[in-house]
């Protein structure tokens, strides 16, 4: 926590609490209130209550224990959307573990690097896993596997070499381990997409994880009555604090989809009398291809950019929002009550300072386009550190304790701003952050290439696909084909399928600007 906080006499929002705290509150307050609800495409769904999603993660905390896990360790959580996932998550906070939540498409090489880094003891995984998991995450003390993907029975030899049954960790709840609450202390991991090759280990204390449920509530005007659709990805911050915790605060209700469905949004929605759903526009693109129920009880949705005209058609109030792992909810946020200007991402939040800047320091004017900064209290409304790399947290502050996102975003009349363009040179694939160096960096060393640049393709449906750019060694044998080959095997090696090149062009020359480095706007020209 910051020194702010650590004043003779300061008490900060969340003296005395932690996430378990906030859901034991919620079980007794709440108890027979639906908290969760899985919503698998091949069998009905299932409700758990406060009282009885409260009572496994005791049940689980219990057993965690008894298998050797104490606090301050970290355990992977590697599992698509489920039940699993939560219970997995909420019983190692419980115990004073740190839940480290990893992205399911990870390559095995990924994934190898994250159990390595963050020194994980053990991982919670599914049969579609477990075998890159066990091979590969070999420090592990043991590994756990849960009976299904996703709610679909696993596909024929999909077993761990070594594991054990996800339901055998359970123990007696009366057992649940007790700890004085402290909102300082460690709570969770998300890797995130830097602009280096190795993707940076963002920490949360409980501070953060309770920030996240209760602003993210207040933003999205969230209530005990409603019911939030959720089926983004909740090894990521949307899901997991948006979503899920911002309906813990309320006593809300959280569907859990395996992943998003088309033909499965409106059923699941009228079946559960959905409010609110947290969105991007992948999703949003291929809904306006079914019919939109009259009877739906839809009242916002939030997404990139505040009502975009090419969806009106679906007659919701559409809030926009931006934030990252790193501030937890959104520093930027659309207008609940006020009509917002479209296609802008909303007004600064006021639970931080927002700056928007040219590169020597200067404020943006209305019309102009800058760099964003955001000004929070670490371990609170900004996230506690990059894991293991004092170094890159140091880095990503400026000198005025400014967070430096390496977005820009343009100033629009009356505090609205618009995204710009990412100066960090990242790609948005699908809702997923790429950072195109660490494309680059297996490109780099394949046989052959002399030089490689990526740069972002817009694409109808993801927004965003990588492209690279190869120049070839000078009389290299074989010909571009083969090349071409060996690059897109070396990346599906070691590189999660979203950031695999949908496109290699080989260039005799690349662009260069100034200190001769790769022109990217130029090659981004040669796309159109």
């Amino acid at each position: 926590m910051s020194n702010a906080h650590r004043a003779p006499g300061v008490v900060g929002p969340f003296a005395g609490m932690d996430v378990p705290w906030l859901l034991r509150m919620q079980s007794q307050a709440r108890k027979d209130h639906p908290f969760l609800i899985w919503a698998p495409f091949d069998a009905p769904a299932r409700s758990w209550s406060y009282g009885e999603f409260h009572e496994r993660v005791g049940a689980l905390a219990a057993g965690l224990v008894k298998r050797g896990i104490r606090p301050g360790e970290y355990v992977l959580i590697h599992l698509d959307n489920c039940i699993e996932a939560l219970l997995a998550w909420f019983a190692c906070v419980e115990l004073g573990a740190i839940a480290v939540t990893t992205n399911t498409r990870s390559a095995p090489a990924e994934m190898e690097y994250f159990a390595g880094h963050c020194g994980a003891v053990a991982a919670i995984t599914q049969p579609a896993y477990a075998e890159t998991i066990s091979a590969h995450c070999r420090s592990l003390r043991w590994l756990a596997v849960i009976s299904h993907d996703s709610g679909a029975d696993p596909a024929p030899g999909n077993a761990a070499p070594r594991g054990d049954r996800f339901e055998a960790l359970f123990a007696d709840s009366v057992d649940r381990p007790r700890r004085a609450a402290d909102p300082s202390a460690p709570c969770s991991v998300q890797y995130t997409s830097g602009t280096t090759s190795r993707p940076k280990a963002v920490l949360w204390t409980h501070a953060n994880g309770l920030w996240g449920a209760k602003i993210n509530a207040s933003h999205q005007d969230l209530h005990a009555g409603d019911v939030h659709q959720t089926y983004l990805p909740l090894f990521h911050t949307n899901a997991l604090a948006y979503s899920m915790l911002a309906s813990l605060w309320v006593g809300a209700t959280c569907v859990i989809q395996p992943r998003f469905s088309a033909s499965r949004f409106w059923p699941v929605a009228l079946e559960h009398g959905c409010t609110w759903t947290s969105t991007i526009p992948f999703c949003m693109k291929a809904l306006l291809d079914h019919e939109i129920p009259k009877q739906h009880k839809f009242r916002l949705w939030g997404t990139a950019v505040c009502d975009p005209p090419v969806f009106a058609r679906f007659g919701i109030k559409i809030i926009g929002w931006w934030g990252m792992t790193e501030t937890i909810t959104h520093g930027i946020i659309g207008e609940v009550d006020q009509p917002n200007t479209p296609m802008s991402i909303g007004r600064a939040a006021p639970e931080y300072t927002i700056r928007i800047t040219d590169d020597d320091g200067r404020p943006t004017e209305v019309g102009g386009t800058g760099n964003l900064s955001i000004k929070g209290v670490p371990g609170l409304s900004l996230f506690s550190e990059y894991l293991h790399n004092e170094k890159a947290t140091t880095e990503s502050f400026d000198e005025h304790g400014y967070f430096v996102t390496g977005d820009r975003i343009t100033m629009l009349e009356h505090g609205f701003v618009k995204f710009g363009d990412r100066a960090k040179d990242m790609l948005k694939v699908g809702g997923e952050n790429v950072a195109a160096s660490e494309i680059e960096q297996v490109i780099a060393v394949v046989p052959g290439v002399r030089e490689a640049a990526v740069v972002a393709k817009k694409h109808p449906m993801l927004d965003e696909v990588p492209v690279a750019f190869i120049i070839p060694h000078a009389g290299v044998g074989g010909s571009p084909a083969e090349l071409h080959d060996t690059v897109m095997t070396a990346c599906r090696s070691a590189l999660a399928d979203f950031k695999i090149p949908r496109e290699i062009r080989f260039v005799d020359e690349m662009p260069r600007s100034t200190l001769e480095k790769v022109a990217k706007a130029e090659l981004r020209k040669m796309l159109d």
